[in-house]
């Protein structure tokens, strides 16, 4: 079954409001085997909804609104979805009572126009909104279903679990789809792709399907199968799984929501070590993304930003002298940041970095996004230098990613 998204709603189209709605219904139907082939945004308009509903009517066996269905003026979903659908509004009394029941709850007055939104069309299928006042809608017209749903998220995201997916799978609209997201971290997107070309060429001729899903600092493998042989199907996407695996062991840390974090500080756990940092360039992320893991506590035991020179001297121990002749940013400085940082806190690991992190500062030797990583461990000590962008939150992310990563490496030998 082919899908289309449309999102109503001017505030989406001006930047005032992200549209979350789609991306997540999205998720949604291709987790129900349900291809959407395109999300659209338009304005809070009767002809550009009704010129919508016309083109994806057209094309789509499925198709669904959400948005305009408040009780103000400038919702007008409702009264162009009844011309598109030659229907009548009528009161819905079952609808009238639960909306007298959400405003009682609540101790809060009940306008005129609160009742109107148990106003609704006479030829649909009446979509319980538990979360709020406005229903949703279910049209089915030439073998084509188009589903209106409430813009508030919340309010769409219940109708849709509870009423939606149900109806869906009770007309048997819906098939199995399994996927495995594979997590790379410290490879491109372009050099990826062309070390795994072989593996990709015969996953596809076993009837998989693959997505490349790049972010700053990562670049995500979903693989996804269709069918009805489910136990099959898993153990063809396992299989695949560990031959990519004995291709690249380097460069995946995990699979479908695991965190590097988390990943990080679970290789911790399991050797019972410590972790300290020595934060220049990055700031702080690091330690925010190591303590946003629950039970970080048991193995990280501090940080120190050291963004001044002063500050890597006097609490980190680095020579003065190596600041002068080698810069801050430098294999030397960010060695010994890490050295101190394990000294300073009695830790068995420690992370460093120092860089130019942008969009200023660089210089013709050090040019911005001129980053050094060192781990310090076992009276040993390994950096990395990496050569990034020019913007400054990008560097910050995949200098810290770049850093749990080299970390995770050292934690596995």
């Amino acid at each position: 079954m082919k899908a289309e998204l449309i999102t109503i709603g001017d505030e989406l189209l001006i930047g005032q409001t992200v549209d979350t709605n789609a991306s997540w219904i999205g998720e949604q139907l291709n987790q129900l085997g349900i291809d959407v082939s395109q999300i659209s945004s338009i304005r809070d308009d009767r002809q550009h909804i009704l010129d919508s509903l016309e083109l994806t009517s057209s094309r789509s066996q499925l198709v669904i609104l959400t948005g305009g269905l408040g009780p103000t003026n400038d919702d007008i979903t409702k009264k162009t979805l009844c011309e598109y659908f030659n229907s009548t509004l009528i009161l819905n009394e079952d609808v009238l009572e639960k909306i007298t029941a959400y405003f009682q709850s609540r101790d809060l007055e009940m306008l005129e126009v609160n009742k109107d939104q148990a106003m609704l069309p006479n030829n649909c299928a009446i979509l319980d909104n538990s979360r709020g006042t406005a229903s949703g809608m279910w049209f089915e017209k030439n073998e084509v279903i188009v589903i209106s749903l409430p813009g508030v998220p919340y309010e769409m995201k219940g109708i849709f679990s509870d009423v939606i997916i149900p109806k869906l799978k009770e007309k048997n609209l819906v098939s199995n789809v399994l996927n495995k997201t594979i997590k790379t971290q410290g490879i491109g997107e372009s050099f990826l792709a062309e070390i795994i070309k072989d593996w990709e060429h015969e996953l596809i001729e076993n009837g998989l399907k693959l997505a490349y899903l790049p972010s700053p600092g990562i670049v995500k493998l979903r693989i996804t199968a269709f069918g009805n042989r489910e136990n099959e199907l898993r153990n063809l996407i396992e299989k695949y799984v560990l031959k990519l695996l004995a291709l690249i062991p380097d460069y995946i840390y995990g699979y479908d929501k695991d965190k590097l974090e988390q990943v990080v500080g679970e290789l911790l756990s399991k050797k019972n070590a410590s972790l300290s940092l020595a934060e220049s360039c990055t700031g702080g992320n690091l330690a925010h993304m190591i303590t946003s893991v629950s039970g970080s506590s048991s193995y990280f035991k501090g940080s120190i930003v050291a963004y001044s020179n002063t500050v890597k001297t006097d609490f980190l121990s680095v020579d003065s002298q190596l600041l002068i002749k080698h810069g801050a940013v430098s294999k030397q400085v960010v060695e010994q940041m890490a050295i101190g940082a394990n000294l300073r806190f009695g830790t068995d690991y420690s992370i460093a970095t120092s860089g130019v992190a942008g969009p200023n500062g660089g210089t013709e030797d050090k040019p911005v996004g001129t980053v050094w990583i060192a781990i310090a461990a076992d009276e040993k000590v390994y950096s990395k230098k990496l050569t990034l962008g020019d913007n400054r939150e990008r560097n910050i992310l995949i200098s810290s990613l770049s850093a749990l990563n080299l970390l995770r490496l050292k934690l596995l030998e």
